[in-house]
């Protein structure tokens, strides 16, 4: 009964997820497009659910022409990917999956941790696993086994209007390696002159201080896995912070995700600090080339660990108990994802996708300075911060944790006691775990 109480969970909650690029658990692919199943394709041809034609389902489609293997793109959304995994996984009808998923980091520990048996241990395929960050190891891992091969970077990235620092007397360099209470000063006096918030975010979302936490190498969740949002230090530190920015005018809170990039595209803000793929959305202003740079995020005052770096969002691709011809998989996708500096090179005009795998920093094709960010080589400069974030817990129980949190937070800003607003938090989240 319990086992088939959170199959119905995942099925209806994992709606929630964030995309691995943009804040989306649809994809930009038809949500009415049902996945085909892989019943029983040729041992030569690899089936591959993923969404987005212009980013992971190109990104593969490359992979398979450079490794000369023969791969159906099946576009599936987000959510899709995640209900049709956990139907077969309750029916034991393994058939009606592709022979290769891709799965957001955040949302995959839930479905490792209720089937593992859906998924293929890739410890052994051949990649060199020191040239990605343990970070990003740690979202696909289990009992010290790969079950996942990296995909996209969710690295943070600090993003600033030079113009409009400019106007307030100020430069990129003034914001990097900072704090955030130095930010908070830079902020105020900013707004006083230009009267502009340094950044902005969704009210109901509270991804900026799940990024200063990751960023502490703290999480919601203690070395036993057990709710750890009441008495949690960095936490507590972190609420502080944040509800100091909205207060004086540092951070503007706004409603829905259309709403937060057109804070970006409008100039209604000097900056954003995200996960990298923020970078596609303002490029998507072209008059505002050259107006932007990037630098590390700032770190948390008063936290032992503290650093200038985090991350949100990311995926990976995973090897489903379905496929007929693993060692053709783990062929495809040591050859491309795992150990290729050309074939990233390749997808990189073409997708936008950074790289996880370290030697893609020292590609000629990263190093490229980039005019729309004032000639910064910022793909470079993108994995070099994702092999500086912290690693910390990672729990089946995120995306409950996350909501917990967003809604103690925004009771403290409506002026409810931190302390209680969190306790509250931490009784939801320990009933949600049970």
């Amino acid at each position: 009964m319990k086992k088939k109480l959170l199959s119905l969970l995942l099925a209806g909650t994992m709606v929630l997820s964030l995309a691995a690029c943009g804040g989306s658990s649809s994809g930009s692919g038809d949500e009415s497009k049902a996945p085909e199943a892989n019943s029983g394709s040729d041992s030569d041809e690899l089936t591959v659910w993923t969404w987005d034609p212009n980013f992971n389902i190109k990104a593969m489609e490359k992979a398979g022409e450079m490794a000369g293997i023969k791969v159906n793109v099946v576009e599936t959304s987000s959510t899709d990917c995640e209900t049709k995994l956990t139907t077969a996984a309750t029916s034991g009808q393994w058939d009606t999956l592709p022979d290769i998923v891709l799965m957001q980091d955040n949302s995959f520990q839930k479905f490792l941790d209720s089937y593992p048996d859906a998924f293929t241990d890739v410890s052994d395929c051949g990649i060199d696993w020191s040239q990605f960050s343990e970070l990003k190891q740690a979202y696909s891992m289990k009992d010290g086994k790969h079950y996942g091969v990296p995909f996209d970077n969710g690295a943070v990235i600090a993003c600033w209007r030079t113009d409009i620092l400019e106007q307030a007397g100020y430069k990129v360099s003034d914001l990097t390696d900072i704090t955030w209470q130095k930010l908070i000063e830079i902020g105020e006096d900013v707004y006083k002159k230009t009267g502009k918030y340094m950044l902005s975010g969704q009210a109901d979302s509270p991804d900026t201080i799940l990024m200063m936490l990751q960023s502490c190498g703290a999480a919601l969740f203690d070395e036993e896995g057990k709710a750890y949002i009441e008495g949690n230090p960095a936490l507590d530190k972190i609420v502080d912070i944040y509800v100091e920015m909205v207060e004086k005018n540092v951070y503007l809170e706004v409603n829905s995700w259309d709403d937060y990039i057109g804070t970006l595209t409008k100039g209604t803000v000097a900056g954003a600090v995200n996960g990298n793929w923020i970078t596609a959305s303002i490029m998507g202003t072209a008059e505002q080339k050259g107006l932007w740079e990037i630098t590390n995020m700032p770190a948390v005052d008063g936290v032992e660990g503290a650093t200038h770096y985090s991350n949100n969002g990311g995926s990976s691709w995973y090897i489903t108990k379905n496929c007929k011809n693993v060692e053709l998989a783990e062929k495809l996708l040591t050859d491309t994802f795992g150990s290729s500096t050309d074939f990233y090179d390749a997808i990189l005009p073409e997708t936008g996708a950074i790289s996880c795998y370290a030697p893609a920093a020292e590609t000629e094709a990263y190093k490229e300075p980039q005019a729309f960010w004032n000639d910064q080589p910022i793909f470079a400069t993108i994995v070099e911060f994702s092999l500086q974030t912290p690693d910390n817990f990672k729990s089946p129980y995120h995306y409950e944790a996350r909501s917990a949190v967003g809604t103690a937070v925004q009771a403290v800003i409506g002026g409810a006691d931190k302390a209680s607003s969190l306790k509250s938090a931490q009784q939801e989240l320990e009933f949600n775990m049970q």
